[in-house]
């Protein structure tokens, strides 16, 4: 049986461990597929559980130094960081006396200060070889064993260059120590790396503590989504109110929401009413009007009043689960962007090494033909070690995956739900944006959107009258007239002798008084007066007219249809602003497509359609080399957002189907659709220059490191600065990564 599973795990720190990953899984009889992420430290493997399991595979890279975690454990990062953190502080001592000798040393030779006395020469030079073994047998055990696995299985990471770098500088000052007298005549025998070795296994270490530490915060977004769910709910069982924990509510159960208080599954509204606020889920801060009837959601926050609902969806089926997943899916997915990092990165530490080697062998080889084998001898050791040290797979490997996981969780906060990196990525590339009518530029139910009282009557008093005649009818049109008497709580009167006159309206008497509604049919009819004109233009519009009489006088008319939504005009404006044509596709007839159209800016219309034709629109867009959108409802339009290059579900409520698109859009508002087009670009843009950033500092820093520009300018890289500059290149993309928090879409 083939499944799909994702697993956190542990010990990965950089893209050439996702590789390594990779490709020891791939080869075990079972795995279909694999995608490792580095930067959510997250591997989502397709496999068939007949023939393995995440035991199984997990246990083949624990040699290698890596592990699934099957627990879910509280704060374990933080235990993770906290453990990084102590280390720190045990290391700052060390490297304050390291960096004091090493800054006596470099004024000492600059004639800034007198030599160091002979005392403090031998204190130090005594101290420092112990301070070094501490700081890389304690501090650096995570490098050695990244150089362990190196030679044992051949597989070699970030820890196996920094382990080799800091080995070879701290074994050649060990032998130069014990073997002084020996190799005077020979090497240099003052110059020793025993500082170099602190230094830069304190900037490393430094370097990924403050990345870890970044790299919890790209996260937020989950985190917050999972503090929302409550831990408790309170339920209605044989007529008592009870507390039990959230995974014990079942469907059915009558749940108690106070105010203040997290709502725990999802359900509808059986009791009482209040504000609820899905900012959360939605993006939008103010809360929303729940009364009896209305959806409710896991993790939105009642405001105000006490109300009862039936849970209708619990534990995985609820909204909030969906979107955690959707989001912990979407962020562990890769972007196409990423492909050229993952294979640089993939070949890039053995190229390194081998770098390194042929590095200390020119500087040998040609360096001492020109400044002697002691002098040539100690430049290749810092350039070895230099190269080693700067040249770090992970600014590279961190560079799209952070800016994806800040990007899809600022999205989830906004009521954006994008379903991979892939999605996001080429939304920023689309050309035409085609939108479906009806419940996406308009609210898809009809709604009473104009009075016109011709009576000495009230208007709540004629649409008292009418609001009672429509009550005992079942056209689709009464439903909007009741919800609108309901919203402005007007009261009904009772209606007796009700008739509906087939294809013309509806009859009845009220308080001895014979009212009619309808149409003009039933008007004529009544061999009343009406001028037809005042109403025509309206009902070209797509607005249908319901004219309140009775046998002797006409007393007004209203008008119902399907309103536009408040924020399409907006934000069709905006994509024309971001250089997007927009093409709205209906089945509604020319005129009523024609007038929207005007009203919102649409460019182009297509009216009178079936899906298949929604389809064929599609096609014929893509053949003409555009990248196209589709933003439709998500069940009618299923065809059209299959074949569009994004498929967009406008979702409302808790009817949402999550996986039935590409991005959805929380509650149908389509000025998230501007807000979702603004995301991917910002994304981009922050990855395009994290990857550029990543590419320049290992293409400058590793010749400058190896030596290249000594003959040129004297130009030669410390192995100290090159590990700040190491430790400084990941937590700078990482950093720029979460400027995507701030941003404005």
């Amino acid at each position: 049986m083939n499944e799909v599973k994702t697993f956190k795990i542990k010990g990965m720190h950089c893209a050439s461990c996702a590789s390594i990953i990779e490709k020891t899984l791939e080869k075990i009889e079972g795995v279909e597929s694999i995608e490792v992420n580095s930067g959510t430290e997250k591997a989502k493997i397709s496999f068939d559980s007949s023939k393995t399991n995440g035991e199984a595979l997990s246990k083949k890279i624990e040699p290698l130094g890596y592990s699934f975690v099957f627990l879910k454990k509280e704060k374990e990062k933080n235990i993770e960081l906290k453990e990084m953190r102590n280390k720190l502080f045990l290391l700052i001592p060390i490297v304050m006396v390291s960096v004091f000798v090493m800054g006596w040393d470099i004024f000492a030779q600059f004639k800034l200060t007198s030599e160091m006395s002979y005392f403090w020469s031998e204190f130090f030079h005594h101290l420092l070889p112990i301070l070094a073994a501490y700081t890389l047998f304690v501090v650096g055990k995570p490098y050695l064993f990244g150089l362990y696995r190196f030679f044992r299985y051949g597989k070699a990471n970030m820890d196996t260059l920094i382990g080799l770098g800091t080995s070879v500088a701290f074994l050649y000052s060990f032998i130069v120590s014990a073997f002084k007298e020996s190799l005077k005549s020979f090497i240099n025998i003052n110059q020793s790396y025993y500082d170099v070795v602190i230094v830069v296994i304190a900037f490393i270490t430094l370097g990924k503590f403050l990345e870890a530490r970044a790299k919890i915060k790209t996260g937020d977004a989950i985190e917050k989504l999972l503090n929302l769910q409550a831990k408790v709910a309170l339920v209605i069982r044989e007529g008592k109110e009870i507390e039990i924990p959230i995974d014990q509510v079942v469907h059915g159960d009558s749940i108690i929401v106070k105010p203040g208080s997290n709502i725990p599954v999802d359900g509808v509204l059986t009791e009482g009413s209040s504000y609820v606020d899905e900012s959360m889920i939605s993006g939008e801060p103010m809360p929303v009007s729940k009364n009896i009837g209305d959806n409710v959601v896991a993790g939105t926050i009642n405001t105000t009043g006490s109300f009862t609902f039936k849970a209708t969806k619990i534990g995985s089926e609820t909204m909030l689960a969906h979107i955690i997943k959707m989001v912990e899916e979407a962020q562990s997915s890769r972007a196409p962007i990423q492909a050229l990092a993952d294979k640089i990165s993939s070949v890039f530490v053995p190229v390194v090494l081998v770098l390194s080697f042929i590095t200390l062998g020119l500087w040998l080889l040609v360096g001492t033909q020109y400044l002697g084998f002691s002098q040539a001898l100690s430049y290749g050791l810092v350039s070895f070690v230099g190269i080693l040290v700067i040249a770090c797979p992970c600014a590279l490997g961190l560079a799209t995956p952070t800016a994806i996981i800040v990007g899809v969780g600022k999205g989830a906060q906004e009521g954006i739900l994008i379903k991979d990196a892939s999605t996001l990525e080429k939304l920023g590339k689309v050309d035409v944006i085609v939108l479906d009518k009806t419940g996406t530029l308009t609210r898809g139910k009809p709604e009473l959107i104009l009075i016109k009282n011709l009576s000495d009557k009230k208007d709540e008093e004629l649409i008292s009258i009418l609001a009672s005649l429509e009550k005992n009818s079942e056209h689709p049109i009464a439903s909007a007239i009741i919800a609108y008497s309901n919203e402005k709580k007007i009261n009904l009167i009772p209606v007796s002798e009700f008739n509906s006159i087939k294809g013309k309206g509806i009859e009845g008497k009220i308080n001895e008084v014979v009212y009619y509604a309808g149409n003009t049919k039933l008007i004529g009819e009544l061999n009343l007066s009406f001028d037809i004109e005042s109403i025509e233009k309206e009902t070209l519009e797509g607005k249908t007219p319901i004219i309140i009489t009775t046998k002797e006088k006409i007393l007004g008319f209203v008008m119902v249809a399907d309103a536009i939504k408040e924020e399409a005009i907006e934000a069709v404006k905006n994509l024309h602003k971001l250089g997007i044509k927009v093409v709205m596709l209906t089945g509604d007839n020319k005129n009523t497509a024609e007038y929207i159209a005007k009203v919102i800016g649409i460019d182009e219309i297509v009216s009178e359609v079936m899906p298949e034709d929604k389809l064929n629109k599609i096609k014929e867009l893509q053949k003409e080399g555009k990248v196209v959108a589709m933003a439709g409802d998500g069940v009618n339009d299923a065809p059209a957002l299959a074949q569009a290059d994004i498929g967009i579900a406008m979702a409302t409520g808790t009817d949402v189907a999550i996986e039935s698109a590409g991005i959805t859009l929380l509650h149908g508002d389509i000025s998230k659709l501007v807000k979702a087009v603004n995301l991917s670009k910002i994304t981009m843009r922050g990855i395009k220059q994290n990857l550029f950033w990543a590419f320049i500092y290992n293409v400058v820093g590793i010749p400058l490191a190896g030596g290249l520009f000594y003959p040129i300018f004297g130009w030669l890289l410390s192995p100290v600065f090159a590990g700040f500059a190491m430790a400084f290149s990941s937590v700078s993309v990482v950093s720029n990564s979460l400027r995507l928090k701030l941003k404005k879409l």
